[in-house]
């Protein structure tokens, strides 16, 4: 049987009263924490006009070995538990491990299940745990889903203790940007807690069961974004203490004192950092309670983020540094080796050292001082000698051209300072070869930062999946809508590590589609960072600017992704 690891999406819940060492030695799986090798069943309390609707249905009786789809393998059953079941299961077709989730296709919540993974598939946001198959086949629904063996729950990080001020930063500014990007697709999570949060050697945070978790649970809410918004609250606050902000313990954090309400972090602990501290208490503002200084609480993860981008950065912190030991000096060095002291006999060490002669006060010492510093007086004056020579050759030069010098400068030929270039207004992109995401082509020149034209995850190949559609690579056509003076440019790449460049096409050329048709070079074909910036010497004139991408960064995760967050491009209007 192989080794359990954390991947997946989390369906159960820890709610148990074992201590933190045991929690963090158990192996966990799919999100589920287990405890003596089950899943923990209890279910998680409603809060916040959270609703979990009851589904009596049996889970499938279903063994290791069976197949879905004639692909995937089941391995391992991790949780069995509310009528449906989750396995790490092996893809045949790609030979690699994925997370599967079963439950009867008559079961009260199927169709919910399907919905849910199919929506949350369709968002492609690589901060996610991403959605592979959903699928209702042969009375079962079965959804697969990555499985990340290198990462790590949260749930074992504060195990071993609160994250250190810049982590804690991190995990806050990660989490709220992605959950507020997803509740503008319309998507919630509703099940945020330590063990659906999974951060990879990398130090990305990834989280786990987008919408899935709680339709397999039956987890509804009036207020989806409020209920996301307090779980981030809750996952910082622990995750600065080493608490969790509620009454009863769980996920193997040991729960705040009975009857005194919210405290605020740096109560509880000390050395919190303030700033965080506070985010925390108005993200989690149950019961009415907020922060210390009375600001609002958040409402939405979109406002929590704001807040986490508008406080100063959290640096991390300095490496230790340890001062080298002291040079000792071995037994041969001091003088001692192979000379074992005798009583009444002087050894080496013990015998006065007299002092060393000052230097050069013989006979040689003195006529080599002055040898020295005669050469260096008639070296002193041949330099001297040559310098005033070149001041003379100078002035006589330039006492000849001082008039035509003074012309030169009152013409008007003289070179000017090139103003700077305006941004130029694009009148519409387009995708090289129309086959990767166009839906998407018109998010690159929206103003938005957070936005993005980004491709599918190809597996396997960094060349677009080695597509036969998608060869040459793909990437955005801009066009001006007329010729104008391109001296600037201005690129936000969504992730750094593609290998990309800048093009742009004769004035004359009229809806190129193809690398080809893009002759002038404005970058040449190489790997870029976050930034692809470029001011030119001379102004090219063009209509279509094209931003080829020809091979992606891989996302951690075992696939290739990529992308273009925001186009700029500066001239002069004709």
């Amino acid at each position: 049987m192989a080794e359990r690891s954390t991947a997946a999406v989390d369906v159960a819940d820890n709610s148990g009263d074992e201590p933190l060492a045991a929690q963090a030695a158990q192996a966990t799986s799919d999100g589920v924490d287990t405890q003596n090798g089950r899943a923990a069943d209890g279910p998680m309390p409603d809060k916040d006009g959270e609703r979990t609707n009851p589904a009596p249905t049996a889970a499938p009786e279903l063994h290791s070995g069976h197949k879905l789809a004639r692909r995937y393998r089941l391995e391992e059953c991790v949780t069995r538990v509310d009528g449906f079941s989750s396995w790490r299961a092996m893809d045949e077709k790609l030979r690699r491990a994925v997370g599967v989730h079963l439950m009867p296709a008559d079961h009260a919540r199927a169709r919910s299940v399907l919905a849910a993974a199919r929506s949350s598939a369709l968002l492609g946001d690589p901060r996610f745990v991403q959605v592979l198959d959903a699928v209702e086949e042969n009375d079962l629904v079965y959804v697969v889903h990555e499985w990340l063996p290198d990462a790590t729950e949260l749930t074992a990080l504060l195990a071993a203790g609160p994250l250190e001020a810049h982590e804690a930063y991190q995990l806050v500014t990660q989490i709220s940007q992605a959950m507020a990007a997803a509740h503008r697709e319309g998507l919630s999570h509703l099940r945020l807690t330590p063990s659906a949060i999974l951060r990879t050697s990398t130090g990305q945070y990834r989280i786990r069961g987008l919408a899935v978790n709680a339709a397999l649970r039956g987890i509804t809410t009036e207020t989806p974004q409020r209920a996301d918004t307090e779980a981030i609250g809750a996952l910082l606050y622990a995750a600065l203490t080493q608490r969790w902000p509620y009454e009863n313990d769980a996920y193997g954090l040991t729960g705040l004192p009975k009857g005194v309400g919210l405290i605020a972090p740096d109560q509880v602990r000390a050395g919190v950092h303030r700033g965080l501290g506070e985010l925390a208490m108005r993200a989690l503002a149950n019961d009415g309670a907020t922060a210390s200084r009375q600001e609002p609480a958040f409402t939405t993860p979109d406002e929590l983020a704001k807040a986490v981008a508008a406080m100063p950065r959290i640096r991390p912190p300095e490496p230790a540094f340890t001062a080298p030991p002291e040079y000792q000096h071995t037994t041969y060095q001091q003088g001692t080796y192979g000379r074992p002291g005798h009583s009444g006999v002087t050894s080496v060490q013990s015998m006065p050292i007299a002092p060393p002669p000052a230097p050069l006060q013989s006979r040689t010492g003195k006529v080599l001082k002055w040898g020295v510093a005669a050469l260096l007086i008639a070296a002193l004056g041949l330099g001297s000698w040559q310098l005033a020579d070149t001041l003379l050759d100078h002035r006589k030069g330039g006492s000849g051209t001082s008039g035509s010098n003074s012309q030169t400068t009152d013409s008007d030929d003289a070179p000017k300072t090139p103003e700077p270039g305006k941004p130029l207004k694009i009148r519409d992109v387009s995708v090289l070869g129309n086959s990767v995401k166009p839906e998407l082509a018109h998010k690159t020149i929206d103003g938005k930062a957070d936005t993005a034209w980004y491709t599918p995850r190809y597996v396997n190949y960094a060349k677009f999946g080695n597509l036969e559609q998608d060869n040459d690579g793909s990437g955005i056509i801009v066009d001006l809508g007329t010729v104008q003076d391109v001296s600037e440019i201005d690129i936000d790449m969504h992730v750094p590590g593609q290998t990309a460049e800048v093009r742009a096409a004769a004035p004359e050329a009229s809806s190129p589609g193809s690398i080809p048709d893009f002759t002038q070079v404005i970058t040449k074909l190489e790997r870029t960072g976050h930034k692809v910036q470029r001011t030119l010497d001379a102004p090219i004139r063009t209509r279509y600017l094209l931003i080829h991408i020809s091979e992606l960064p891989e996302d951690g995760t075992g696939g290739y992704r990529g992308g273009i967050n925001e186009i700029n491009v500066l001239g002069t209007q004709s």
